[in-house]
């Protein structure tokens, strides 16, 4: 196996930095002058960084963007041959293009519709008190991430799939290796071998005994036909459980942390978000989530795709071949977007569009379970704690350093 990719040193994840929430100022002044930048990805490719809000959209909405013609990582050709990668990209919705990827959302759809994820919030509200109630017996000053938006999302996404709870050291552990750009592509390769293999032990035992969750409900309506005759295999199963469970805690709990910090540095839009959860019209709430979710853009850049023919973004042409990434971060700061300030946060500010859940067919089909929880996070942490403040000098929190999904790794508090 070759350890280490056989290429000429690349320059730095440029795509994934971050500085605090902000974009790495090189990625706003490269969406400020409308310009493209070599960055090299999470598995070693090359690719090309974009960052304006038009131009991420095209790369994320146009067909002539695929995911199956990228090519297998840098020194790895060898041992991942078509059939390997074949293997590894089943059931990964981020990886496939149409038609797999159609036949696999497809059979998502119903189970993540706004309606059945309204039917979920009886339980997402439950799962919340649970843990403020546990956050507040052992008393303050507590780690809102650990104590708050990192088990609230995991609880809820696993109960969803069918997945142990007790299980979260340790897929936990292998989703933030996963995301991890300073891993060598061995290391990724094995973190993404183990993580299937625990989802396919999951998987194995739906089959013996499917249940009433998610992964129970594949099993049973679809699992007892091939994929050629529109079913799903063990394989695809594996790999759409353990995407579901990475992205279902991930990006959620990073919200919720990432937001609680913006509004406790922030008196004035603390006090709007109060009044958001306060009002009887939800809408003050949603568009308040909304604002967060555009500021925070916990994806800091789009999965990589390739062209597959000669294509325009924006005012770049891109040839066939070029692999193409987008700051989700800096695109949703354009100031295209609207007039006013776009770098800071605006609970007041109508909402504007944004892709901090991607956007074209793929699109986080998990978009309004994570809507449903924030809302009801964000409520239930400010009205059980009204003094609700920082235990920390925002100044030394440490942040996520030039990872998938950015986060802060720690967020004291007390009340």
């Amino acid at each position: 196996m070759t350890t280490e990719p056989d290429v000429a040193p690349a320059p730095p994840p440029l795509g994934l930095r971050r500085d605090g929430l902000d974009p790495d100022p090189a990625v706003t002044a490269l969406r400020e002058h409308d310009d493209v930048c070599p960055v090299t990805t999470l598995a070693g490719h090359r690719a090309q960084l974009v960052a304006g809000f038009e131009d991420a959209r095209a790369v994320h909405g146009d067909p002539a963007f695929g995911f199956e013609a990228v090519p297998p990582p840098p020194g790895f050709a060898a041992e991942l041959t078509p059939a390997e990668m074949h293997r590894r990209r089943s059931g990964m919705l981020l990886a496939l293009d149409p038609p797999d990827h159609t036949r696999l959302r497809r059979m998502l759809t119903r189970r993540f519709t706004v309606r059945a994820m309204r039917a979920l919030e009886p339980r997402v509200t439950a799962i919340v008190d649970d843990a403020l109630t546990a956050m507040a017996a052992v008393g303050p000053p507590a780690d809102l991430v650990a104590g708050f938006a990192l088990p609230v999302p995991s609880l809820v996404i696993c109960e969803l799939l069918g997945v142990p709870y007790a299980d979260r050291d340790g897929f936990q552990e292998r989703a933030f290796r996963t995301l991890r750009s300073d891993l060598t592509p061995t290391e990724r390769s094995e973190v993404i071998i183990a993580s299937r293999a625990y989802m396919g032990t999951l998987v194995a035992r739906a089959r013996r005994d499917p249940g009433d969750d998610l992964i129970g409900m594949l099993v049973r309506e679809h699992g007892d036909r091939p994929a050629a005759e529109g079913g799903i295999d063990d394989e695809e199963l594996a790999g759409l459980a353990n995407l579901l469970l990475v992205a279902g805690h991930e990006t959620t709990s990073n919200v919720i942390a990432l937001g609680a910090l913006e509004l406790l540095r922030d008196p004035a839009q603390m006090a709007l978000m109060r009044a958001a959860v306060d009002a009887p019209d939800p809408a003050p709430l949603s568009r308040a989530v909304e604002e967060l979710l555009r500021l925070v853009s916990p994806v800091s850049a789009g999965f990589p795709r390739m062209a597959t023919r000669d294509v325009v973004v924006g005012t770049h042409e891109i040839p066939a071949g070029t692999m193409v990434t987008a700051s989700l971060c800096a695109a949703n700061r354009d100031p295209a977007l609207a007039a006013g300030d776009l770098e800071h946060l605006d609970l007041a500010r109508e909402p504007l569009p944004h892709v901090a859940f991607g956007y074209g067919i793929h699109h986080c089909l998990g978009a309004p379970l994570a809507r449903i929880e924030l809302r009801i996070a964000f409520s239930a942490l400010l009205r059980r704690f009204p003094d609700l403040a920082l235990a920390a000098d925002p100044a030394e929190l440490e942040y996520r350093h030039d990872a998938l999904i950015h986060g802060v790794e720690t967020l004291p508090v007390t009340w």
